[in-house]
Formats: C-alpha cells, structure tokens, sequence
C-alpha cells in the first residue's frame, strides 16, 4: 500500500518536473533568438567586426543564460525536497515558470541599452530578479507550509527555504541600488550568481551559522 502511494507521489511531482523543464529550455531557447539577430543588422562591416561591434549582445545573453540555469539548479533542488503537489502548488510553480519565461525580456532590454541607459536597464534586469526570489520563496514557503515534503526533512528544507526569504531582500537593495551605484549594483549581482549557484552548500553554511548562534546564546 505504502510502495503504491509513492508511485503516485513520485508521478505527480515528476509531471510537474517535466514541464517545468520544458518551459526553462523554451525560455533559453528564446535568448538564442534574440542573439541571432545581430545577424540581421543592416552593416557594411564583417561579421567579426559586426560581433565585436555589439559585443553587449553576448554579454546579455551570458547573464541571461547563467540566470536561467542557476533558476533551474535551484527548481531542481527543490523538488529533492517536495514529494506530493496539489492545484495550488500549480499556480505557484506556475509563477516562477511565468517569471522564467519574462527573462529574455530584460535580457534583451539590457543588451539594446546597456551603452544608453545603463542604469535603467541594469534595474529593468534587477527587478527580474526580485520576481525570480519573490516566485523561489513561494515555492518553498507553500511546500513547507503545506507538508508538500517528509515529515524527517521538514527542518532541513526550513533552513533552505530561508536562502529564499533573505534573497528576496538582497535583490530589493540590489535593485535600489541601480539607481545610485551602477558598480556596487553589478557586484551584489556578481555575488548572487556564485552564492545560488550551489544552493546546497549555501545551506548548508547558512544552518551551522543558525547553530553557532544557539551555541553562543
């Protein structure tokens, strides 16, 4: 009885796993687009010369792509965790796939003005961000509010889930500071990658702080 109700647990969340999968490509795939169309500029120059000329358009598509990938990372660990869903978990889930999906938007906002308008770009970009941890913290704030995961990980996901929680405000002051320090701004996002591109380890730290500070008090 109990082999059979995780058969159905493990389908239901490898359906949803699938899709989800499917729409990360699709959203890659639409920043591929969006690159070939320094092919179609109307130039006199080589096509070297062309690329070199609207390098910004690589380097979009670079960031565009590492933030699709970390986002898939992070969707794929969580779902280590999660072992049932139910319809509303759907719309959740189906947030964050929505927001996935908006990033070549930016992508390429940032790739037409990163010369023009940097400062507004790079925060039309950030606030893709604040939407992607706003969509992560739901996923797991529902999970684990709901019991979408075993009863033996439940503190080992809390400390998971919190990653999520404090991302949301690192990318607010990240965002804000778009309009103050273009540098500073593109640092804090530099850091972002490297600290979420290893979620579990960045956990993982996260719980021994949690733990030192019990120890001390």
């Amino acid at each position: 009885m109990d082999h059979k109700k995780n058969d159905i647990r493990i389908k239901e969340t490898t359906r949803i796993e699938s899709f989800s999968d499917a729409v990360f490509a699709i959203a890659i795939t639409v920043l591929v687009l969006e690159l070939i169309q320094i092919l179609h500029i109307q130039s006199n120059d080589g096509l070297l010369k062309t690329c070199l000329t609207h390098w910004q358009y690589f380097l979009a598509f670079l960031i565009g792509f590492v933030t699709i990938l970390i986002c898939w990372i992070n969707h794929h660990v969580a779902f280590e965790y999660i072992k049932k869903i139910d319809t509303n978990f759907m719309w959740v889930n189906g947030f964050l796939l929505f927001v996935v999906t908006l990033t070549p938007f930016p992508t390429a906002v940032l790739a037409e003005y990163l010369e023009k308008e940097n400062g507004t770009a790079l925060a039309i970009y950030g606030f893709n961000y604040v939407l992607i941890a706003i969509a992560a913290d739901g996923i797991c704030t529902y999970a684990y509010n709901h019991h979408l995961i075993e009863e033996e990980q439940r503190k080992s996901f809390y400390d998971y889930k919190l990653i999520y929680r404090y991302g949301i405000f690192y990318t607010l002051i990240a965002f804000f500071l778009c309009f103050v320090s273009i540098v500073v701004s593109i640092f804090l996002y530099i850091i972002l990658f490297a600290i979420f591109s290893s979620p579990k380890k960045l956990t993982s730290r996260l719980s021994r702080i949690r733990l030192g500070r019990k120890k001390v008090k």
